[in-house]
């Protein structure tokens, strides 16, 4: 058992979510962002709920480090749309070829980034939380990639308010998903064994973002969720085109 977690496609997987690891302590978000599209050229097994259960396990840690900073409820809208949202997610995980999903999660992303670039800000209003609860739901159940509708929403808070909210957000937010995905074949037993090799790479990757990045400015931290949001849109258009 011991040899399977070291071959050569598991250390890549824990290069990854080292990689994310850090990014999401970071910023706030961004774990999905970085490695999912390039874990499901690893391994398809990766995406989504591998990923998801390494979501939860340091959106927990990050969570209780910024516990004073959270809060629930201005995220009790986004939450409400987050069930529905997942149902929905679920129900493209067994409809949807993988392509045209990515194809899709890309496009929309991408036209996130362009309305967040334009000249007025996006006020975090009820309505608006829920709508962004509905579509991370969606695209964090059917691809592990829920953070960008959520992240543009809260881009303008202060940075450790961003990095508190949005991890509780992910806490529940990542066992909507799993409750959905069991029921619809995506999560079982393998799916846990290949996420236990993973947690002690997020793990490191918590670390060293605490240690080294916590006095980031607001600003720099924006313009980082948007640089990883349109290289997530980008490299999920490539993939899917490419495939």
């Amino acid at each position: 058992m011991f040899a399977e977690w070291m071959t050569t496609q598991a250390l890549i997987a824990a290069f990854l979510i080292f990689v994310g690891s850090f990014v999401q302590t970071a910023i706030g978000f961004g774990l999905a962002i970085v490695a999912a599209p390039l874990l499901f050229l690893v391994s398809p097994m990766y995406v989504p709920a591998p990923i998801c259960l390494v979501a939860l396990f340091i959106s927990i840690l990050n969570a209780l480090k910024h516990r004073d900073n959270i809060e629930i409820g201005g995220l009790k809208m986004a939450l409400l749309g987050r069930i529905p949202g997942s149902i929905a997610g679920g129900v493209l995980l067994v409809m949807v070829s993988t392509d045209v999903l990515a194809l899709w999660l890309g496009i929309l992303v991408l036209l996130a980034v362009a309305v967040s670039l334009l000249p007025f800000r996006i006020e975090p209003t009820p309505m608006r939380m829920g709508i962004a609860g509905f579509f991370s739901g969606f695209f964090g159940t059917s691809s592990a990639i829920g953070g960008p509708p959520m992240a543009l929403l809260l881009q303008h808070q202060d940075a450790n308010k961003l990095r508190g909210n949005l991890s509780a957000f992910f806490v529940f937010s990542s066992m909507i998903s799993l409750m959905v995905q069991m029921p619809a074949g995506f999560l079982n037993w393998h799916h846990v064994w290949i996420t236990i090799p993973l947690l002690p790479a997020a793990w490191l990757g918590y670390r060293l973002a605490r240690a080294t990045t916590q006095s980031l400015p607001k600003e720099k931290i924006r313009i980082g969720a948007l640089m990883l949001c349109s290289i997530s849109g980008l490299t999920a258009v490539w993939q899917s085109l490419a495939g």
